[in-house]
């Protein structure tokens, strides 16, 4: 049975501050990792983390646009793997939907089937909800972040 990491938080900002996080490449290094993403459709792009040999990980993540919808949705395949051609498929989904006072945040990174991917899917889910969290603190410092997740 394939896992599914998901995590919805909101933030008190508008869709549009909360979209340049997710899109523009400089802003992502702050709160991901470097990448040369676009957000175009079709668009092959990598994060380059550090190796991780014991998730038999080489350190970069292939990825490709799969949806573009501005301000709302976000698309991207998320394959990773040791570096020797095989990788692991999946895809990760940013949903936002603007409320009257912020944005809700959802993510949902599919594609985690059989138990040998247990150990990359607990980091990768632990990974992601500290990595939106530092978007809340990085939007607003005043508050340290606080918000509902």
């Amino acid at each position: 049975m394939a896992k599914i990491i998901q995590h919805q938080i909101f933030y008190p900002n508008p869709a549009t501050d909360v979209w340049e996080y997710l899109t523009d490449p400089e802003l992502m290094k702050l709160w991901l990792m470097p990448t040369d993403f676009k957000p175009v459709l079709g668009h092959k792009f990598n994060f380059t983390a550090k190796p991780m040999p014991d998730f038999d990980f080489d350190g970069i993540f292939h990825c490709e646009v799969l949806e573009v919808v501005p301000f709302k949705k976000l698309s991207y395949s998320w394959d990773f793997g040791p570096g020797t051609g095989f990788l692991n498929r999946s895809e990760v989904h940013w949903t936002l939907t603007e409320t009257n006072n912020g944005t809700d945040l959802l993510l949902i990174h599919r594609g985690f089937e059989g138990s040998e991917m247990l150990p990359i899917f607990d980091a990768m889910d632990k990974g992601w909800l500290g990595n939106i969290k530092k978007i809340l603190k990085l939007l607003n410092p005043e508050n340290d972040g606080a918000a509902t997740a």
